[in-house]
């Protein structure tokens, strides 16, 4: 399974207006639109970590980079990518004349840290700082986008410092959640292995951990002793015995 993991920095949308609060900004305000500045990338458990920006390319140039990796990934990982980072590139894909990269599936760790978890803040920084993993690249804020946007050499250096610590964290924070991630790409489907596999992490390393019952069959559990994710036989071990439900 060639897993991805991603982020991207973009630049805000560009428009005229009257005032600072509760501002309603029609189509014919937008100066210019907002657009990627960059991206980071990965490939899970390699070290190299992949980056381009507008600064260092032209922007189709960029946008055919992330392009070619996405066509060529089994499994994309973001935080909240479903919603911002993958329609952005794909506005920009379909701008540029690209047709759709291959089919991929998406792991987006913010639904994750959502559903199984109750942080005082769903942010990526607090909860990689509240796990001690890491944190985020300090700067200063909306001043590091307009000086990117004006092709400052000193903001893009911080610039590509932030979007790559982004993607180490997320493969950190990946690795440490990863038997929570409900519905994971099933890592067996990838592997020719002759015995039980986790999904999760595809290690061979799991031991028996109990039965699971429903109404009408008995399933074996098991435990992944590398990434920790509970497990279960897909077929049942056996029928439970007939009898009247409500």
């Amino acid at each position: 399974m060639r897993l991805l993991l991603l982020d991207i920095e973009t630049a805000p949308n560009k428009v005229y207006t009257w005032g600072l609060f509760k501002q309603n900004i029609s189509i014919n305000q937008i100066v210019e639109p907002g657009y990627t500045l960059c991206w980071a990338a990965k490939w899970y458990g390699q070290r190299e970590v992949m980056f381009d920006s507008v600064h260092d390319s032209n922007p189709k140039k960029m946008v055919k980079g992330i392009h070619k990796l996405l066509d060529e990934a089994d499994v994309v990982v973001h935080y909240n990518g479903q919603r911002f980072d993958i329609p952005k590139l794909n506005s920009e894909f379909i701008l540029y004349g690209m047709d759709p990269p291959s089919q991929y599936r998406q792991i987006d760790l913010l639904k994750t840290t959502r559903s199984q978890f109750g942080f005082t803040s769903n942010k990526l920084d607090y909860v990689t700082q509240h796990l001690e993993i890491g944190a985020k690249v300090k700067h200063l804020g909306m001043d590091l986008w307009r000086d990117c946007m004006a092709d400052c050499p000193k903001a893009w250096k911080t610039m590509r410092k932030y979007n790559i610590q982004d993607v180490k964290l997320l493969e950190d924070y990946y690795n440490r959640i990863l038997p929570w991630i409900k519905n994971h790409p099933n890592w067996g489907v990838y592997l020719d292995a002759d015995r039980p596999t986790c999904s999760h992490c595809g290690s061979v390393k799991v031991k028996k951990n109990g039965l699971e019952r429903s109404n009408r069959q008995t399933y074996q559990r098991y435990k992944c002793t590398d990434c920790g994710t509970p497990l279960r036989s897909v077929k049942g071990i056996k029928k439970s015995p007939q009898g009247l439900t409500t």
